[in-house]
């Protein structure tokens, strides 16, 4: 069954940078989008090294870095968090780069879903962000006495945990600007 392409508009609600090579981010007023991605962020760069989410490479095999930007939801982190029974679940923790409001269920976007920013920033998604024991930790460490979050954390965020992209095409992102949300047509493989 097709689905024909289709377009939403979102707000752009948290701006995040991960500076260095720490995992968790934290809020700025905007971001400057180039083909490496965020300069100065942890996750820049136009090709990463492999790791467990690629085990078709051995480890640290140089491919191409679909995962430059995390796109995530502030209504799917607050699920989340009632999952795990928490207060709260912030962007920063988990790495996040952009938080944007107003789209339901933004982690079942599908990959080729394309984000064109007010200011001219465009991101392909590559797909969904599945949640690992490394952000799982991340949330530990921010809710004392509950060491166990690290191993419940995947199972609470999966598809929800958000999105991954990279830049197609370069340009600014502010707080509070909208996206569009462009769906492309989609189809199950049969």
């Amino acid at each position: 069954m097709r689905k024909k392409p289709f377009t939403l508009v979102g707000a752009v609600d948290g701006l995040f940078l991960a500076e260095g090579k720490g995992f968790e981010t934290a809020c700025v007023p905007g971001l400057d989008l180039t083909f490496e991605g965020i300069p100065g962020d942890a996750h820049s760069g136009a090709t990463r090294r492999s790791g467990g989410r690629e085990p078709w490479y051995p480890r640290r095999t140089e491919i191409r870095n679909e995962r430059q930007i995390s796109v995530v939801s502030h209504m799917e982190l607050a699920e989340i968090a009632k999952g795990l029974g928490i207060d709260r679940l912030a962007p920063e923790w988990i790495g996040a780069n952009i938080a944007i409001a107003g789209i339901e269920r933004l982690s079942s976007l599908p990959a080729r879903t394309l984000l064109f920013f007010e200011g001219g920033a465009t991101i392909k998604i590559d797909g969904d962000n599945a949640p690992c024991r490394k952000s799982g930790r991340a949330v530990a460490a921010h809710v004392e006495g509950r060491a166990d979050i690290e191993r419940t954390f995947s199972r609470e965020a999966r598809h929800r945990r958000g999105l991954v992209g990279w830049v197609e095409k370069p340009g600014r992102v502010a707080l509070g600007e909208s996206v569009e949300i462009r769906v492309p047509e989609q189809w199950i493989y049969e």
